[in-house]
């Protein structure tokens, strides 16, 4: 086939912070050399518009964003508020206990609520006043472009073909843009990451591990909420050998964002975390707080938590991984916006380098690595290298572990602890609940304080194009209907937080068969990662498609 083939000097595939941060900080290196008049850099972006896919807790540190911008509040960076109250719960069924003591990174005085959809949307809008990055939404890249050994680029995703793989009359394929150098900053499991990690081998020591966040928003009456006001919590309602807990903080005209957070390395196959956010907010210290509220926005993404060796290599010839893409979070602040900034600005050193020199080998490239290795993003990460380690022996275990990394400042938090695969963790239903075990039962939601998964989705304006291929592939369906029906009870049913994946009546074989929502879809990724065969392959949908977030 003929495609439109669009030749660039640097490739940002993904709108969020990273990218643009990397975007914006290579325009102003570009501004300050004086010798790149003649670049062209492009942004693609799988979303609707900038911000519509971009969905964090979040609060946020300004270290990042102080070094790329240093007046950002002058320039009206969309902040909702500075934190004031900060607070740590540790809930029982019935009651809690306010931490009397805050461990130093989990204070919060001096960060920021932000909506992440709200600040990359600003972002956006300054890479485009730059005048030297096009940016592109709703084109998803759908393919890397490898030639001997090296990523030259990014197919993007055809459109107007229908679910039968047959061109419709609205049919445009996708284009072939060729790149010096292709940065991924698709978030957590990529599906371009996925291709290329898998491609070059670049797996860290330590397999990635996730969690999942499901929240959602609340619109409380006049004066209900104090905006900065932050809780976090743990405990009730997950087991105590399950990492997570929960969040609420306040953003101005009275909104309550309210989010829980599930380790994808969880042992009960019968685990729901949409099902245990619905009961977090039930809790007697929870549910006070939403009384009288609305519930207005949904949406949930995973969470890269491994660490420091966890983090795949991130470079090859021709491309690198940068910030949630790179494995850059903290898990142990939970906190990954400042540190994918930070990692977007080493990048696009890194890129201007290799442009002078017109090198875009590995070992130019490797500058990246040596660059984060030299920086605050390394101090953070390796002192917090073993935390989520921690945790896979239960909750004190883990809380032992943290605070022992946190009072030594990581100086004796070991060498590196070995982790499983999440999806590996999980247990069978015989070995979590006997060889009797009930079926599991879904909790009954009022639709008001508790809502089920349809009714999230709609709070989340998720909508895709119907007659397309489906994004979501199970390459052998016949696991779904026998043995993962039969050891598993089909835990897809259960930790997607969309209500994509159910079991119907087959009426053809008879017994169940696998149902795909494909629609329903809020591009989270848990599928991909948490199916005990790894046999569920997220690729994009048509680009445009997914949830279309605001102060998310």
């Amino acid at each position: 086939m003929d495609r439109e083939v669009l030749e660039v000097d640097v490739l940002f595939v993904g709108g969020g912070p990273a990218n643009l941060a990397c975007a914006l900080h290579i325009a102003k290196l570009f501004e300050e050399d004086g010798g790149f008049d003649e670049t062209l850099s492009v942004l693609i972006e799988k979303g609707g518009e900038i911000g519509s896919h971009a969905i964090s807790g979040a609060v946020m540190d300004p270290r990042g964003i102080r070094e790329l911008i240093p007046d950002f509040l002058e320039k009206d960076c969309p902040v909702e508020a500075e934190v004031g109250d900060d607070d740590i719960w540790y809930l029982g069924k019935k009651g809690k206990l306010s931490a009397f003591w805050h461990p130093k990174p989990l204070r919060n005085h001096g960060n920021y609520v932000v909506s992440l959809g709200e600040l990359t949307r600003w972002m956006g809008g300054l890479v485009e006043e730059t005048g030297r990055v096009e940016v592109f939404p709703e084109f998803p890249g759908s393919e890397l472009l490898i030639e001997d050994g090296k990523v030259v680029g990014v197919r993007t995703g055809d459109r107007g073909i229908d679910r039968h793989g047959e061109k419709k009359p609205t049919y445009e394929p996708g284009i072939d843009i060729r790149a010096k150098v292709t940065v991924l900053g698709e978030g957590a499991h990529g599906s371009l990451a996925k291709q290329l990690i898998r491609e070059f081998d670049l797996g860290g020591k330590n397999p990635q591990v996730y969690a999942l966040g499901v929240k959602e928003l609340w619109q409380m009456p006049e004066g209900a909420v104090p905006p900065g006001r932050v809780y976090h919590t743990l405990g009730w309602p997950l087991p105590a050998k399950t990492f997570g807990g929960g969040f609420i903080y306040g953003m101005k005209g009275d909104v309550w964002d309210v989010g829980f957070v599930t380790g994808l390395d969880y042992e009960d196959p019968h685990t729901d975390p949409h099902g245990l956010f619905q009961a977090f907010k039930t809790h007697p210290a929870i549910a006070p707080l939403l009384e009288g509220g609305k519930m207005i926005q949904y949406g949930a993404k995973t969470i890269p938590e491994g660490g420091w060796f966890s983090r795949p290599k991130s470079h090859v010839p021709g491309a690198l991984l940068i910030g949630d893409t790179g494995g850059n979070l903290n898990p142990l602040r939970l906190k990954g916006i400042h540190t994918a900034m930070k990692t977007g600005m080493l990048a696009a050193e890194t890129i201007l380098a290799a442009l002078k020199e017109d090198d875009f080998s590995d070992a130019s490239l490797g500058r990246f690595e040596e660059k984060v290795c030299d920086s605050w993003v390394y101090d953070e990460l390796w002192a917090s290298r073993n935390i989520h380690q921690g945790f896979e022996k239960g909750r004190k275990r883990g809380l032992f572990s943290a605070w022992w990394q946190i009072v030594t400042g990581g100086k004796f938090g070991g060498d590196k602890l070995d982790m499983e695969p999440g999806h590996e963790r999980m247990q069978t239903v015989a070995e979590a609940h006997g060889p009797n075990a009930a079926p599991f039962e879904r909790a009954k939601y009022d639709g008001e304080k508790t809502f089920n998964r349809l009714d999230d989705v709609y709070a989340s304006g998720t909508k895709h194009e119907e007659d397309q291929p489906p994004h979501l592939v199970v390459t052998d369906p016949d696991i779904c209907r026998t043995k993962c029906a039969e050891e598993y009870d089909n835990p897809c049913t259960r930790f997607c937080p969309a209500e994509v994946y159910e079991m119907e009546e087959d009426p053809e074989r008879g017994g169940m068969r696998l149902r795909i929502n494909a629609g329903n879809c809020v591009h989270c990724k848990t599928c991909d990662i948490m199916d005990p065969y790894q046999i569920i392959d997220w690729t994009v949908p048509e680009g445009g498609g997914g949830p279309r977030y605001h102060r998310l």
